[in-house]
């Protein structure tokens, strides 16, 4: 009885194993099918730019960003050949002439012409759509020539910062000793500098001498870039100063390659996200700082159009800061648009770029 038992106790457990066996072999040819199938069909491989891409596009505030930058652009360049009924310097003669009565010696009285019909001052209509300032120029066409200026020079000087910037901290960054000393002292220089005032001394001069006013702001924003690199030379020294001694550098050192190589094809393309940062939440300043030398008349000088030439009008007449918002609003608005979209594809990209975000 207990022999029987036991024969049938056998038989249950290798039909156990049995079953087992055929259970892990199932499970095997199924992974070794599974291992033969492309990659493609079952995992979707993602790139890092479009990684970058698909995280800033995720974002609202970069969404809102962008949509302000291009229609500021779009309005700077495409709209002067859409609305093309007044020039940049054109002056409206349609007003009416007034004139005034001067009592001169000998019970005498001369009446001269004050405006000579100009049509200054007008308010928003078919003709002018956001009417027309003190100059009798049309407000609208002035406000897309402004842009033009205001945001070209903004960029060129963040290129020239960012130039002078990352060679600098570069070389500070990768070679160190003396040649990070002096650098970074010339930095501590600059960086004491009162940028301001010393904008208003050199416009003083260049008045002084005669220079061509359509030129002021450009010799202006030139002298604020070459003031202004001390800040992203410091970011790129910091940056080189960690990355110089990875494994990759230690290799690019071994395999003979020069300082310039080094420094300007593996060590600067590994912290260019840092630097693109930089450069966009430096363009709203840039856009502030020529507003503000416009508004000082130390920018561009009327006829010539800028957003901070067209506010500047507010600081020699109290009656049109009060009456008349049309000639002064739009541009303050402008350059309102243009710092917040600058400063929201900034925050954009710094998030986009941070290889900590979640994926």
């Amino acid at each position: 009885m207990e022999d029987k038992e036991f024969e049938k106790l056998s038989v249950t457990e290798r039909e156990a194993e049995e079953q087992l066996t055929e259970h892990v072999s199932e499970i095997s040819a199924q992974a070794v099918e599974d291992n033969e199938k492309p990659l493609d069909k079952n995992v979707k491989l993602m790139s890092p730019s479009r990684m970058v891409a698909r995280r800033f596009f995720r974002s609202r505030l970069s969404i809102v960003g962008l949509i302000m930058l291009i229609s500021l652009f779009l309005f700077s360049w495409v709209g002067p050949f859409v609305y093309d009924n007044w020039g940049e310097t054109e002056t409206d003669y349609t007003g009416a002439i007034e004139y005034s009565a001067i009592e001169m010696d000998g019970g005498y009285v001369q009446i001269i012409e004050t405006n000579n019909g100009i049509n200054m001052l007008a308010k928003p209509s078919a003709e002018h759509i956001l009417g027309t300032d003190e100059q009798g120029m049309d407000i609208f066409t002035r406000l897309m020539y402004g842009g033009r200026l205001s945001l070209t020079i903004s960029f060129l000087a963040v290129f020239l910062t960012s130039a002078i910037g990352i060679v600098m901290g570069g070389l500070a960054g990768f070679y160190g000793g003396v040649t990070d000393n002096i650098i970074m002292r010339i930095c501590d220089v600059l960086i004491c500098l009162p940028t301001l005032p010393l904008m208003l001394i050199i416009g003083t001069v260049l008045d002084a001498n005669n220079v061509p006013q359509q030129y002021y702001i450009y010799l202006l924003m030139g002298l604020l870039s070459i003031f202004s690199w001390p800040g992203m030379a410091r970011l790129v020294r910091g940056q080189i100063l960690f990355l110089r001694e990875q494994e990759y550098m230690v290799a690019a050192e071994a395999m003979g390659y020069s300082s310039m190589r080094r420094i300007f094809k593996h060590l600067i393309p590994n912290i260019l996200p840092q630097i693109l940062v930089s450069m966009t939440l430096s363009l709203g300043s840039m856009i502030l700082y020529e507003s503000t030398l416009s508004y000082l008349n130390l920018g561009v000088r009327i006829p010539y159009a800028s957003w901070g030439t067209m506010v500047e009008v507010i600081s020699r007449r109290s009656d049109i800061l009060q009456n008349n918002f049309n000639v002064w609003g739009p541009s303050g608005i402008c350059i309102i648009i243009a710092v917040l979209g600058f400063n929201f594809i900034g925050d954009g990209l710094r998030d986009a770029l941070d290889p900590k975000q979640r994926r």
